[in-house]
């Protein structure tokens, strides 16, 4: 039974094992660095000598804990038992009747699709009965399996919700597996559920994980929905060495040690520093290409965390994996810390606690930067929060000029013209704009190729068969085959030119009238045009607002189409696309948030030096 954030539920498991049918059994539950009691919660059953108790010290992740029990198991069988999952009355019976013999309620030969050949000879080594409701992946509760030396792959080989990979391919090469559609166990659905912190469908992700399980190590890992991150590789050259004026051994909150990081001075007591050095605090999230804060400690700042504990997949959130920033966990922690100046970011759900630090009178001047969006603020009933923020901090960065430009006109006379920078909040780092480009599809096959990034907006099926009766090639590159950042310009190169949302504005010019899609900057744009690509996106009227086609035309990279007839003969003109690929080349240090990083620290200067 691997334990983590799940003692409420514990009893409940335990009483369903004391129900069983079969009584011969051993319990091993493996307390993975919980944050709850999970030894309160044991306590009224570790009488039964069946019982026993084992304890990590940090959490290590469910293939650590799990073989942590196998380690310590003396039965030749082994099920699981989460703590948030029932047994059935008959379900350890039910799975040793089909190890024993494979004949059962509902008994038949499986093999996971793509999982592999399993041995259609030799022994059962794998049972699982159905569960309720089922899933299309096989889950810890349904399963049991003859003891072998075979062990769970570790967080730091990759972290999965996927079962296949973390451990039953090992098993399936053993022996033949066998399943019932009987169903045996509960597995009980709640936010909590380790899947759901994974899967992008459930709101999960990278970020989503790290934060439910506090990880400050990059990670690798892996979703049954078919995406991966390495961010072992990713940050390898970020992690070389410290980071000059890296917070850590410098300070950590309360005195608190993170396992990962050194530590030296108490929180309370602030080291001696050049005026010239500025302690941030990010508060918030720091949403996609994180690493462009390392710039602020290449130029010799000292960098902390505090974040958000809901953020989405996307809502980057420490513990960083890079950096050696040491994280806060309170606001009494940004008291004692007392940092220079509160860099708080980037998205909707970073409002409330920006609102929380500024209400806390903490006495440490606030930067409030917001990229999006007003709206979802607005959906979300956040919008006084958003107001008050955006009026009571020191100094206020908005994503673009539209996107200042609506918030003047929502709160009139309210923005600082002195305190209020434009700048872009998902700017990467420089680095990424190494590596040489690749011959170009088109070059090869005389056929135009282009390349979306990310999630399809947009793009309806009517419209993917349109490019293609006009001999426009559409690449995707999301999920699975999504290109890491080392690998932006060797391959986002080979092709003609890169889309945005092809979503038109209708807004007639009138600010109050924008929509998200019309003040939205997106996040692939420094990307495209990392790699020299021009920005595809449908023409606006003069008239409109749209903040995507107003940048695109001032770097002299847009694409700006009628309709698809227009569109494929603005990308077969050779000449004219060369033009706007150059344009794309020469800009593209601009859109990295190292050529902005300095204007971004004189900002912070400027408001600590006026407290």
């Amino acid at each position: 039974m691997p334990a983590y954030g799940q003692a409420a539920f514990l009893p409940r498991a335990v009483s369903s094992l004391l129900a069983q049918e079969l009584a011969h059994w051993e319990l091993l539950v493996v307390d993975d660095g919980s944050p709850d009691d999970v030894s309160a919660a044991l306590a009224a059953f570790m009488s039964d000598p069946r019982v026993s108790l084992h304890r990590l010290v940090e959490n290590r992740g469910l293939g650590a804990a799990l073989n942590v029990g196998l380690a310590a198991a003396s039965a030749p069988l082994i099920a699981y038992l989460p703590c948030d999952d029932v047994f059935y009355p008959d379900h350890l019976t039910t799975l040793m009747g089909l190890l024993d013999d494979g004949h059962g309620e509902g008994a038949s030969p499986t093999r996971r699709p793509g999982a592999g050949a399993s041995p259609t000879l030799g022994p059962l080594i794998l049972a699982h009965t159905a569960c309720e409701p089922r899933d299309e992946q096989l889950q810890l509760v349904q399963l049991m399996h003859h003891r072998t030396p075979d062990r769970w792959v570790e967080r730091d080989e990759l972290e999965s919700d996927d079962l296949e990979v973390l451990f039953l391919h090992r098993l399936r090469r053993r022996g033949r597996v066998i399943g019932t559609d009987k169903a045996t166990c509960g597995w009980t659905q709640h936010p909590g559920q380790r899947h759901r912190a994974i899967r992008e469908a459930s709101d999960g992700g990278l970020n989503v994980f790290r934060s439910r399980y506090r990880i400050g190590v990059p990670l690798r890992l892996r979703s049954s929905e078919g995406w991966s991150v390495d961010e072992v590789s990713r940050y390898a050259r970020f992690r070389s060495a410290p980071a000059a004026g890296s917070a850590t051994a410098k300070v950590r909150a309360g005195g608190q040690a993170n396992p990962t990081q050194e530590t030296g001075h108490q929180a309370d007591s602030a080291p001696t520093r050049s005026s010239a050095t500025l302690r941030i605090l990010l508060a918030g999230e720091l949403a996609f290409n994180p690493e462009r804060v390392i710039a602020l400690q290449e130029r010799g700042h000292e960098l902390m965390g505090y974040w958000i504990d809901n953020p989405l997949g996307f809502n980057t959130v420490g513990p960083l994996p890079f950096g050696q920033i040491a994280d806060l966990h309170s606001i009494e922690d940004v008291r004692r810390a007392r940092p220079d100046v509160i860099y708080a970011l980037l998205n909707w759900r970073s409002v409330p606690l920006a609102h929380a630090l500024l209400e806390a009178r903490t006495r440490v001047p606030l930067v409030f930067h917001y990229k999006e969006a007003p709206q979802r603020s607005i959906a979300r009933g956040e919008w006084p929060l958003l107001a008050d923020v955006v009026t009571r901090a020191d100094a206020v960065v908005l994503s673009s000029p539209e996107e200042r430009d609506w918030f003047d006109a929502a709160l009139p006379g309210r923005l600082d013209p002195e305190r209020t920078l434009v700048l872009d909040g998902d700017l990467p780092k420089r680095e990424w704009l190494e590596g040489d480009r690749s011959p170009r599809l088109s070059a090869r096959d005389g056929r135009v190729h282009t390349v979306l990034l990310g999630r399809p907006y947009g793009f309806s099926d009517e419209m993917r068969r349109g490019l293609a009766d006009h001999g426009v090639e559409l690449h995707v590159h999301s999920g699975a085959r999504a290109v890491e950042p080392a690998d932006w310009v060797s391959v986002l190169s080979r092709y003609d030119a890169g889309w945005l949302h092809p979503v038109r504005a209708g807004n007639g010019g009138d600010i109050s009238r924008t929509t998200w899609d019309d003040l939205n900057l997106p996040a692939r744009i420094p990307t495209l045009v990392a790699a020299g690509l021009p920005l595809i996106l449908p023409r606006n009227e003069a008239t409109e607002i749209h903040a995507a086609q107003s940048l695109a035309q001032s770097l002299g990279v847009a694409v700006l189409y009628e309709d698809l007839g227009d569109l494929a003969g603005q990308l077969g003109d050779d000449d004219a696309m060369t033009a706007l690929r150059q344009a794309a080349w020469a800009r593209r240090e601009e859109l990295t948030f190292d050529a902005h990083a300095d204007e971004l620290l004189t900002l912070f200067r400027a408001v600590r030096d006026d407290l």
